[in-house]
């Protein structure tokens, strides 16, 4: 799938952040150009996080369809999902609200298909916490490679049967709303080191999904990082209420890691260790189509709630044009690779 500049292969990898059905539109609004830029079928690596994982679990379910990208926005504008699994798993003995969000994506999106039903796409990335060892835990598929599942420091198992719509859970099992995937031995067997592993949303270790694009065993070219995230804001009246407190502390330390990733991969590629990088935030001035578009996208909730026309709108435009923003000023050469 790599592309082809000045007759060299070169790869290229896609991050998609977190940040709810927000993520996701603003995400589409970044595969919509690069499709336009006949490079969307190009992408080498995909990874994953949160909201992000429902997008690019879509594309990569969907890939090589015409219509990928048009019915995405269909499943955006239409559900609104996590009002209905919180109220499911409470009302259901059997099943916690984490099956039941499971259980909607699989309705709409991936109708049963396993980690095996990606082989013919790009490398898959779908990203979770292991909050037993607090290590990126992730599910992988395609790129022609075996399908699998872990972590670096309890190690990888074979996942070729693993259900894409309980990745993409695990994935985006915010804290508190969703309870973490429990994952016994007899699932992955590395769980019986700990007795069984936890997975929670993968935006508490990394909203972002950088880790896996870096990998040297991806060996990527280029790599576009589509940050929907929350951006952090100032507040002029800070509370000083104990769980609101709690909340602004944790938006503050995402923005530390966001800071330090973007860090990390300006400083690999700039002493040749990395991809070229070709980051942009939501919230971002430098390239929004329309006055106003970024500050309308940023302050958009961050929920699994389903999109208005005009929320829908903003945020594809604002992912559309600051990838072609950031495109123009610092690779150039990707408007006319092959």
């Amino acid at each position: 799938m790599a592309i082809e500049i000045d007759g060299q292969q070169k790869r290229v990898g896609l991050a998609l952040s977190g940040g709810g059905f927000r993520a996701a539109a603003f995400h589409l609004g970044v595969m919509g150009k690069l499709k336009e830029f006949n490079l969307l079928d190009k992408i080498d690596v995909l990874s994953c996080v949160s909201g992000g994982s429902i997008a690019g679990g879509h594309l990569a379910v969907n890939w090589g369809r015409a219509d990928v990208l048009e019915t995405l926005a269909t499943y955006l504008s239409t559900r609104s999902i996590a009002v209905s699994s919180v109220i499911g798993g409470v009302l259901d003995p059997f099943h916690s609200r984490l099956d039941k969000l499971a259980d909607t994506y699989d309705r709409d999106l991936f109708h049963g298909k396993t980690l095996a039903a990606l082989r013919g796409g790009p490398r898959a990335y779908f990203n979770s916490t292991n909050l037993a060892t607090g290590n990126l835990f992730f599910f992988v598929a395609g790129g022609g490679l075996d399908e699998e599942m872990g972590e670096w420091e309890l190690g990888v198992v074979s996942a070729s049967g693993f259900p894409i719509s309980r990745a993409v859970a695990a994935s985006s099992a915010f804290p508190p709303v969703f309870p973490p995937l429990r994952l016994d031995p007899n699932i992955y067997a590395h769980a019986a080191s700990v007795e069984y592993v936890t997975l929670a949303d993968g935006g508490v270790y990394d909203n972002m999904g950088i880790g896996p694009l870096l990998r040297q065993r991806n060996k990527l070219d280029y790599l576009i990082v589509s940050d929907g995230g929350k951006p952090f804001a100032m507040d002029d009246r800070p509370t000083e209420s104990g769980a609101i407190v709690l909340r602004a502390s944790l938006d503050i330390m995402m923005e530390q890691i966001r800071g330090l990733e973007f860090d990390r991969i300006r400083y690999r590629h700039l002493a040749g260790q990395g991809p070229k990088p070709l980051w942009f935030s939501i919230d971002s001035l430098e390239g929004q189509a329309q006055a106003g578009d970024a500050a309308f996208a940023s302050a958009i909730g961050t929920n699994l709630k389903r999109l208005a026309p005009e929320e829908m709108s903003v945020l594809t435009r604002q992912g559309s044009a600051l990838l072609s923003a950031r495109i123009d000023r610092y690779a150039s050469e990707l408007r006319s690779a092959r």
